[in-house]
């Protein structure tokens, strides 16, 4: 596994991420409500969120060039996602900010007695882009493009414009919408939900539904993150399961999208398989230790000694 050098030899940025960022509002409760029930919260917290912003913010802090396009209203939490993001050191020159929208939001119910999390959230549909205005010099300035499967249209013509410039495309995807088939044709690199492959072919076994994807998709591979489980991945390189790490789970929020930032950053240094996976499950569940989608990553020195002690097993046919 590497990152082609054909997204041009100026290609400025390592990731180019496009899709979704949100602001969220965290909850921390000791357990989860009953309905028609009060309950205290004991913490609190505004944070910024994501799928793709997220995995970008943990490259951007392992020392990766990143890019973020994207989308957020003119109102106070687009001001708070955008600075959010600045600060970070993430590029943002083609975030837009959409006038008279409002900033995609999430009210994040954390369960402290289990670290498990409910999700409530809202996007504006203005703030909806246009494929035919997607920056297409923007994106082939990067060495990678990390896409979603929000707004399928969107990912379909990033991941063209990448493909033609020879840039390998990694999917984050847990929902199947019209269209998801025609994406996963275009990308090198789907990393998708334990519930995207099962409700995408009908087939209840993960492997099975799995190696369906894998065929689908361009690059011939396919991975499943499986929370507690680690993850699963099919490839030309082999079949292989990655274990979580054994830490202890305060919020699972973000876990799936500093995953997928792991795996950029393994593709990105060119790594093998095996140690991109054991990186990417290793960031994930050390990200599971504080609060808030990005406030569990850790440095690129605790990432890999965790990781270093994660094991990657070849997949054999009984399992």
């Amino acid at each position: 596994m590497s990152a082609s050098q054909q997204g041009g030899p100026g290609a400025h940025f390592d990731v180019v991420g496009l899709g979704l960022n949100a602001v969220d509002t965290l909850l921390v409760v000791p357990e989860y409500p009953q309905f028609n029930t009060k309950i205290e919260i004991t913490d609190h917290a505004q944070t910024g969120g994501g799928q793709v912003a997220t995995a970008l913010v943990a490259c951007q802090r392992w020392g990766l060039r990143t890019k973020y396009i994207g989308a957020v209203g003119d109102d106070e939490a687009g001001r708070f996602q955008r600075r959010s993001l600045r600060e970070e050191g993430l590029d943002i020159s083609d975030l837009l900010e959409v006038p008279g929208a409002f900033t995609q939001m999430a009210t994040i119910i954390v369960e402290s007695r289990s670290g498990e999390r409910t999700i409530l959230w809202r996007r504006d549909e203005k703030l909806k882009r246009d494929p035919a205005t997607l920056p297409e010099e923007a994106i082939a300035r990067g060495r990678v493009l990390l896409v979603d499967g929000h707004e399928i249209p969107l990912s379909i013509r990033a991941a063209g414009i990448a493909r033609a410039r020879g840039m390998p495309v990694i999917l984050d995807i847990d929902s199947v919408r019209e269209g998801s088939r025609e994406l996963l044709a275009l990308v090198d690199y789907p990393v998708v939900s334990e519930t995207f492959a099962p409700r995408l072919t009908g087939k209840a076994a993960i492997v099975e539904a799995l190696r369906e994807v894998q065929r689908l998709s361009a690059g011939g591979f396919a991975c499943a993150t499986l929370g507690s489980g680690g993850a699963l991945a099919l490839s030309p390189e082999g079949d292989m399961r990655v274990g979580a790490a054994g830490v202890k789970a305060v919020d699972t929020t973000g876990a799936g999208d500093v995953f997928h930032g792991g795996f950029a950053y393994g593709l990105v240094r060119g790594w093998d398989l095996a140690r991109t996976l054991r990186f990417a499950a290793a960031a994930a569940s050390l990200n599971c230790t504080g609060y808030g989608a990005r406030g569990g990553i850790r440095s690129l020195e605790e990432v890999e000694r965790e990781a270093g002690a994660l094991r990657v097993e070849p997949l054999t046919a009984s399992r």
